[in-house]
């Protein structure tokens, strides 16, 4: 029988099934951070449960942490600290593997994982995280759970679940100059709903995901959690084995049967598919309090909840280009890779954000995307352009951090999340490309990137 790829993949970690339907999947590798992590494992040495297998479970400092230079244990967030050292004493008795704060290959947890390789492809892998489903673009099944979960995987080696549904969403033909795998996202989001995708693992497919690089594959993964997708996934071609060959974790070849058959096979069945013209997409834009609130960035704010429209202070018909904004930001474990911040500097390059900016913030995904950057002179092109060059970490993606823009600011975003207050009280959030926050930034309102050109 012709199967997906999702469907491959659960097989081969089913353990059991009970007599409900639920199926016991092995789990791989388990990722926690400091934000939940401690609480996990302490619970865990409470009821007096080993980790089953601590070679497979990683932690990282990357949801509380400061991203400000010089970082250390101490926070902006009130009782922050604790966070840190009793996540850093739990995995330390746990004899789990910890990126601390100094640690060179500390960072968001789904940008390291895949930087070292920890992810591989057919591989089950879970976080307390719900934009886990950013390393499906490594051909795994990745997904967030809740902190009990974490436990149970930790302590047993697996977990219960039922078996989720499967969707096939086509991205046909090709981008054109300007558009991004963030706009890939936010077009399917805005076309199908927030909720379009519960209780399915999404597979994405057609020419222009082929054509994507593997970074770009991330970003389009990760947003698979705002369309309520359990799981994202992309099949591994030679790009994928390419970017992992040499990496810390990864096998030194990857050439098992295992591997070649990582893919949905011809006449496979989808519960559901979804075709898009790729060639269609424009650069996208967040209007509302949903990512789903999206809209071309040449477009006019359509009719929408009056909740959403009297939070962002937009008016149905409206134009989105030329809305004045106060705050940008550049990070997260969307948009905050080295390519992402190679795109945003060429841009940047020769400019300057506008007067009327409070704030400008780039945070790389990764201490190694910001060493690298920096070995390209990328801080000092943001640095002379009025960006603030922070440290890795999730930061302003979400106001957890104990740091916030000024209160009712209106940003421009590189996260994945518009909700009400995401970014500090009251604060506005328009999410979009690098290529987007680059260009409004500078603007001082929103604006189209594919008005700028990129500086020599």
């Amino acid at each position: 029988m012709a199967r997906t790829l999702a469907d491959k993949i659960w097989d081969a970690h089913v353990t059991a099934t009970t007599p409900a339907g639920s199926d016991l999947v092995a789990i791989d590798r388990v990722f926690l951070h400091e934000r939940t992590g401690a609480s996990a494992l302490k619970s865990m040495a409470a009821a007096g449960r080993p980790v089953v297998d601590p070679a497979r479970v990683f932690a990282v400092m990357d949801h509380i942490v400061d991203t400000r230079p010089g970082r250390g244990d101490q926070t902006l967030m009130q009782g922050g600290q604790a966070f840190i050292t009793e996540t850093r004493a739990a995995a330390m008795a746990a004899g789990i593997t910890l990126f601390d704060v100094t640690d060179p290959d500390q960072g968001i947890t789904h940008v390291i994982s895949p930087e070292l390789g920890i992810v591989l492809p057919g591989c089950t892998l879970v976080a307390p995280d719900s934009h886990t489903c950013t390393q499906g673009a490594l051909g795994a099944l990745a997904w967030g759970i809740g902190s009990s979960e974490a436990e149970h995987a930790m302590a047993t080696g697996v977990l219960r679940l039922p078996r989720p549904k499967t969707m096939l969403v086509r991205f046909d033909g090709a981008l054109r100059p300007g558009v991004t795998a963030k706009d890939m996202a936010l077009a399917l989001i805005a076309a199908h709903g927030a909720g379009g995708g519960a209780g399915h693992v999404v597979e994405f497919a057609g020419s222009a995901v082929l054509a994507l690089d593997i970074e770009a594959r991330m970003t389009l993964c990760n947003m698979a959690t705002e369309f309520a997708a359990m799981a994202a996934i992309i099949a591994p071609d030679e790009k994928t084995y390419a970017y992992l060959t040499g990496r810390r974790y990864a096998p030194a070849a990857f050439d098992a049967p295992y591997w070649a058959g990582l893919h949905s096979d011809e006449g496979a069945e989808f519960d559901r598919t979804i075709v898009i013209d790729a060639s269609a997409i424009a650069p996208m834009i967040t209007w509302g309090t949903s990512p789903e609130h999206a809209i071309p960035i040449d477009g006019v704010v359509p009719s929408g909840p009056a909740r959403a429209h009297d939070y962002i202070g937009l008016a149905p018909g409206a134009p989105i280009m030329g809305t004045p904004i106060d705050v940008a930001f550049l990070g997260s474990c969307t948009n905050a890779r080295l390519s992402d911040l190679r795109r945003a500097a060429a841009l940047a390059k020769g400019r300057h954000i506008a007067p009327s900016i409070q704030k400008a913030l780039v945070v790389p995904g990764s201490s190694a995307v910001k060493r690298a950057a920096e070995a390209e002179g990328l801080d000092k092109i943001f640095e002379a352009a009025g960006f603030e060059w922070r440290m890795s970490g999730c930061s302003l993606c979400f106001f957890a951090g104990g740091e916030s823009f000024p209160a009712g600011s209106r940003s421009i975003s590189s996260t994945n999340r518009n909700f009400e207050s995401r970014q500090g009280p009251g604060i506005r959030t328009h999410i979009a490309s690098p290529e987007v926050v680059v260009a409004s930034a500078i603007a001082g309102a929103i604006a189209d990137p594919r008005d700028l050109e990129v500086q020599a």
